[in-house]
């Protein structure tokens, strides 16, 4: 039971970590993703590894309790990249993943 808890926690504070804009907390700016920093970009090759490799790196930085084992970048419309995370708990030793969509020339995530 503790060990689910814990998971929905790390979960939780990956989409924070995803959703949060650099700069976006005063009191600790540089905590979040660059996400929102291409949200105005075209939806090409270069800017989905782009996103992965932002993605990769915030992760890495902001949430301890994990290893990143994979991150994949879809776009199944025109607007719109699913951003898959692979992750690992490492308290735990249990792979889980996430599908966070991110919207593009719509000014929001």
């Amino acid at each position: 039971m503790a060990f689910a808890a814990d998971e929905e926690k790390i979960e939780e504070s990956i989409w924070l970590i995803l959703s949060t804009a650099r700069g976006e907390r005063v009191m600790m700016p540089e905590f979040g993703c660059g996400l929102q920093e291409l949200v105005f970009e075209p939806n090409s090759d270069l800017v989905r590894g782009a996103i992965a490799i932002e993605v990769q790196e915030s992760l890495t930085q902001w949430e301890p309790r994990i290893d990143v084992v994979d991150v994949t970048v879809d776009a199944p419309e025109p607007n719109l990249m699913l951003i898959r995370v692979d992750y690992r708990v490492r308290s735990a030793n249990t792979v889980h993943n996430l599908v966070y969509p991110f919207y593009i020339n719509e000014g929001g995530v």
